[in-house]
């Protein structure tokens, strides 16, 4: 995990923990390499964050397939749409919201290029970082349907918290003279 290393150097020493945690969570996961490295990018685009992007492109080519790197633009974008509208939904709490259609198309949740289940991952990734709780309850329920274990759906939440901390430790580093 060359790059990644090389981004986590620029880390703070108070952010020590965060850069020990990026080569952990990547490297010991119960997640496949697929669907851990499409985690990982899924949760670099929505973090808007280009340098870790490109980090994570490189340290996982092996695994990210175009389907996968698709299926990571893909997540980004419905869920982007998807966490505001359902989290207002969930906000004002009012029946009558919930009786009225989306009306947001989102056919792409039903047929990714990848798996069902990696892309479920991506999305739950997607939905922690943005706070939705409806959408992160609706992924998580559709994983346990789908039969992933707890643990990768655990570890999936674990990457997308960490390369979180990474973006925040990253901007701590600007400027600091090591």
């Amino acid at each position: 995990m060359q790059a990644l290393d090389t981004l986590a150097a620029s880390f703070p020493e108070a952010a020590k923990d965060i850069r020990l945690n990026l080569r952990a969570v990547l490297a010991e996961s119960t997640l496949a390499p697929r669907a851990r490295w499409l985690v990982a990018l899924t949760s670099a685009h929505v973090l808007a964050d280009d340098a870790l992007r490109d980090a994570v492109l490189a340290d996982g080519a092996e695994a990210l397939d175009d389907a996968a790197r698709d299926d990571a633009l893909a997540a980004t974008a419905l869920m982007a749409m998807n966490n505001v509208y359902y989290r207002f939904r969930h906000m004002v709490g009012k029946a009558e919201y919930e009786r009225l259609p989306a009306r947001l198309r989102m056919t792409r949740l039903a047929a990714p290029r990848t798996s069902k289940a990696e892309f479920e991952l991506a999305a739950l990734a997607a939905s922690v970082l943005t706070g939705c709780e409806m959408c992160v309850r609706a992924h998580e329920h559709s994983l346990v349907e789908l039969g992933v274990p707890i643990e990768q759906v655990h570890d999936a939440v674990r990457i997308a918290a960490v390369l979180h901390a990474a973006r925040a430790s990253r901007r701590l580093g600007v400027g600091v003279v090591a």
